[in-house]
């Protein structure tokens, strides 16, 4: 039987992303996700938070320590990681994170409804767009920012 790890998720920077090197020179760049979920439980409406590490390598992650800051709406496209290390007390320690491939910021809506803020979706492994992610919004070569209309679900 086939196997799958694939991870897709929409949510807002916890905080600002966090970049260092590994002995190769790579860039690694780390931040939290926050996805809420809203549903109705009887008669009320709740929310529930889950709040999710993310790693990214790569150009990707230099695109996104430049273009995201803590609260940037983001969809996250990646695969599900667990990682064991021994903390200096010497117990045993796990988490899961994601491993992003793309990064895709999402515009905000502003109260018309219209797209607004920031710069365009990233590049990166698996993008359909190839060109780099300067200049002006709705330049030359620059998709349009995605919208919460972009996402099929």
């Amino acid at each position: 039987m086939a196997q799958m790890n694939q991870v897709l998720l929409r949510g807002n920077l916890t905080r600002d992303p966090e970049k260092r090197f590994l002995p190769s020179g790579s860039s690694v760049v780390n931040f939290g996700l926050a996805v809420n979920r809203r549903y109705r439980s009887g008669e009320e409406w709740k929310e529930d938070t889950c709040f999710v590490d993310i790693v990214v390598f790569g150009a990707q992650g230099d695109w996104t320590m430049e273009n995201c800051t803590k609260g940037s709406p983001v969809l996250v496209d990646g695969r599900l990681s667990f990682n064991t290390w021994e903390a200096q007390d010497g117990t045993r320690r796990s988490k899961h994170e994601v491993v992003a491939f793309n990064v895709h910021f999402i515009a905000r809506r502003d109260e018309g409804g219209q797209g607004v803020s920031g710069r365009a979706q990233s590049q990166g492994a698996g993008s359909s767009w190839s060109g780099p992610p300067a200049g002006p919004q709705g330049g030359a070569g620059e998709p349009p920012p995605m919208t919460d209309d972009d996402i099929p679900f």
